[in-house]
């Protein structure tokens, strides 16, 4: 990797200071498990690394009148570990207990998940986020089997945060600070799908730090994760994800949320299928045809239209999941 300049500040305000205008002059380490990898293959060289795993304030999860405060440096370990989490986000704790790798639960941290950048080959291999190639994207023709089967380009790959679905599922915002202030996003916005070579898949500025996430209170809401895999390596990732959150009204659903991973450069929310779920009590066929909607419009490229079946089975075993019926 290329040389660079390394501080430990212990201290949010001292962090933020070490960050400049460009993702060149700065980047944030965490737990480390993305961005080493991202060194050591030249994709990133930022110029200073500011590790952060030492500022307390960055750290926790605590409960408060207004929901759920998780700190950014927060471990899947610690999140999978939290009894807090486990009795009202269970989507969460499947969502941590899925990194199936105890070395990566212990050092990966929740803020770092959804920073991460794209796993997709042609990005890791250097030909750049769109993977652009005399105007065209390399991705529709080529080795495409595990890219995206929602957005329509120009972006193809998939995001790789294993927390973003269930976060959005459960209307959670994440707070970033700078320099000039402090700001809360709702989780859903917090992910963009890039338009450009100059474009971030997400909306964190060079100059920011992820500190938080609040989640609102549960009040009882239903929620799960379900993750389709290839097989449970300490590498490997999901071929598809959904995370739900239902509102109950006595047996019947008021309110549902239904958001997809590892479909889409951004967790996608299923719309269509939150809607049908609406009104009616939860059972096998009502999951399935809530699983069909969430697929619809869904444009496989040559070698991935397998996913568009693994997805809509994910929505369905994830909404009978809440009822402990998957």
């Amino acid at each position: 990797m290329e040389a660079f300049e390394y501080a430990s500040p212990t201290s949010l305000n001292e962090a933020l200071g070490l960050l400049g205008p460009d993702w060149n002059q700065a980047e944030v380490l965490a737990g480390g498990t993305d961005l080493i990898s991202l060194m050591k293959d030249y994709v990133a060289s930022p110029k200073r690394v500011v590790n952060v795993k030492n500022i307390k304030d960055l750290g926790g999860i605590h409960k408060n009148a207004s929901g759920v405060r998780i700190g950014a440096t927060v471990t899947s370990d610690e999140l999978a570990s939290s009894a807090l989490i486990r009795a009202e986000y269970p989507s969460l704790v499947t969502a941590a207990l899925g990194i199936t790798s105890p070395q990566l639960r212990n050092m990966g941290t929740i803020g770092g998940d959804l920073c991460q950048r794209p796993r997709c080959w042609y990005y890791r291999l250097g030909y750049g986020l769109l993977a652009m190639k005399d105007g065209k994207s390399l991705v529709p023709n080529g080795e495409n089997r595990y890219h995206a089967i929602f957005g329509g380009g120009p972006a193809y790959f998939v995001s790789a945060s294993s927390y973003g679905p269930a976060l959005i599922a459960l209307g959670a915002k994440v707070k970033l600070a700078s320099k000039s202030g402090s700001r809360e996003l709702e989780v859903e916005k917090f992910f963009v799908i890039p338009q450009s070579e100059s474009d971030r898949e997400i909306a964190l500025k060079p100059d920011e730090i992820v500190t938080e996430i609040l989640i609102p209170p549960a009040h009882g809401a239903r929620n799960a994760t379900y993750e389709v895999r290839h097989r449970e390596a300490i590498a490997d990732w999901p071929l598809a994800t959904a995370s739900v959150s239902l509102h109950m009204s006595g047996s019947k659903i008021s309110h549902a949320r239904i958001v997809m991973g590892h479909v889409a450069p951004t967790p996608w929310v299923a719309a269509s299928a939150e809607k049908i779920l609406v009104g009616k009590s939860l059972s096998e066929s009502v999951a399935e045809d809530a699983g069909k909607a969430a697929v619809e419009g869904a444009q496989p490229l040559s070698q991935n239209g397998y996913k568009v079946q693994l997805a809509k089975v994910a929505v369905k075993r994830a909404l009978l999941a809440t009822t402990g019926k998957a």
